[in-house]
């Protein structure tokens, strides 16, 4: 078997189905693969990091909102399950790779029951009532988390030691290789890097198989794929129980990366309009897409204020201009910037270069 045949196999032959997307999408792997060393720093490492855990989290909502047609607010509450499961045991004391282990399958476990229980429950009704009983569940675990001192520390969250391995005392080698420490901050973002890598082409693989044709089959006609003899309301909880273990270990990574969790960290509103913006630029219903919006977010997120800073001063002398470009409007650009991408891209990133190759 080829390399070119296995690969398509691998993520079932689905591609993102423009050159131009394709070579996007290339980009954004090799960047990430190679980050530490194409761009060595603590902000260009965290960057990548958050672009990787991201890719996952956005993915696991498409897989609801792009590929199934359930629009939820909720999606971090289980991103922040993911993360408290991990956190807990570990600001207890509870040092080690078992201590991982276990907080994440707990997440993935308790996040999946949570979630088959919201579906059963509330996805008989029309798509907007479904919303905001999301919505409420979304922000009582929000209020969860800050009044259950004892266990999730409040609104200051938990800060907690890693192994030892993941520590950034810690040195693989004892030079340099490439000018890059092997230190324990490299260790965890491959460790990111590569959960989040296998956790994408699990979900690809997923959509693209006879579950995810019917999923699509719902979105488009919930009655006509219910009067094939499918039963829609299973389906639709086990797409979102999927969904809600995906974003659960996105949220183990998170905890992971941050050594520390908290509801600003991942349980707050703006997370969830974050995730959103990175499904409709990149475009629904095409988890390629997804990735490329977390990665145009993310770089804003990160980069933006200082790159209007530098055209900020460049500019000093134009008054009014200085003060348009001013670093603290970057939420304004942002907002310019999203604009930009829906009015040119309507369908998003790579839903749109689909239509266009069409």
């Amino acid at each position: 078997m080829s390399a070119r045949t296995f690969g398509l196999r691998l993520i079932s032959g689905d591609r993102p189905g423009h050159p131009v997307a394709s070579a996007l999408v290339i980009i954004l792997v090799v960047v990430l693969a190679f980050a530490p060393f194409l761009f060595p720093g603590t902000r260009s490492m965290a960057a990548a990091s958050r672009i990787a855990i991201f890719i996952v989290l956005a993915g696991s909502y498409d897989i609801l909102l792009g590929y199934t047609g359930i629009a939820s607010f909720a999606h971090t509450m289980f991103f922040a399950i993911g993360a408290y499961a991990v956190a807990i045991p570990l600001a207890r004391g509870w040092v080690g790779w078992d201590a991982i282990l276990f907080g994440t399958i707990a997440g993935i476990v308790l996040a999946a029951l949570i979630a088959a229980g919201i579906a059963l429950l509330s996805l008989r009704v029309r798509r907007i009532f479904f919303s905001m009983i999301t919505l409420a569940v979304a922000s009582f675990a929000q209020i969860l988390a800050t009044q259950m001192r004892g266990l999730t520390g409040g609104e200051d969250g938990l800060t907690f030691s890693l192994p030892e391995m993941l520590g950034p005392s810690f040195r693989l080698f004892a030079t340099p290789v490439l000018g890059v420490r092997f230190d324990g901050r490299l260790i965890t973002y491959y460790l990111v890097f590569f959960v989040s890598l296998i956790l994408f082409l699990l979900m690809l693989r997923t959509v693209n198989s006879p579950f995810g044709r019917v999923l699509q089959a719902i979105r488009e006609n919930e009655f006509r794929a219910e009067a094939l003899g499918y039963r829609t309301i299973v389906y639709r909880t086990l797409a979102s129980v999927l969904s809600a273990a995906m974003a659960a270990i996105a949220g183990a990574l998170m905890a992971l990366l941050l050594r520390y969790n908290g509801p600003d960290a991942t349980l707050s509103f703006a997370i969830m309009v974050d995730i959103l913006l990175m499904v409709v630029i990149g475009g629904m219903g095409t988890l390629y897409g997804t990735a490329l919006g977390a990665a145009v977010i993310v770089l804003a997120q990160y980069y933006l204020q200082p790159a209007l800073q530098a055209l900020s001063d460049a500019l000093a002398a134009v008054p009014f201009a200085a003060a348009l470009f001013h670093p603290d409007r970057w939420l304004l650009w942002l907002g310019v910037l999203f604009v930009l991408i829906v009015y040119f891209f309507p369908a998003g990133i790579v839903g749109s270069l689909r239509r266009r190759r069409r």
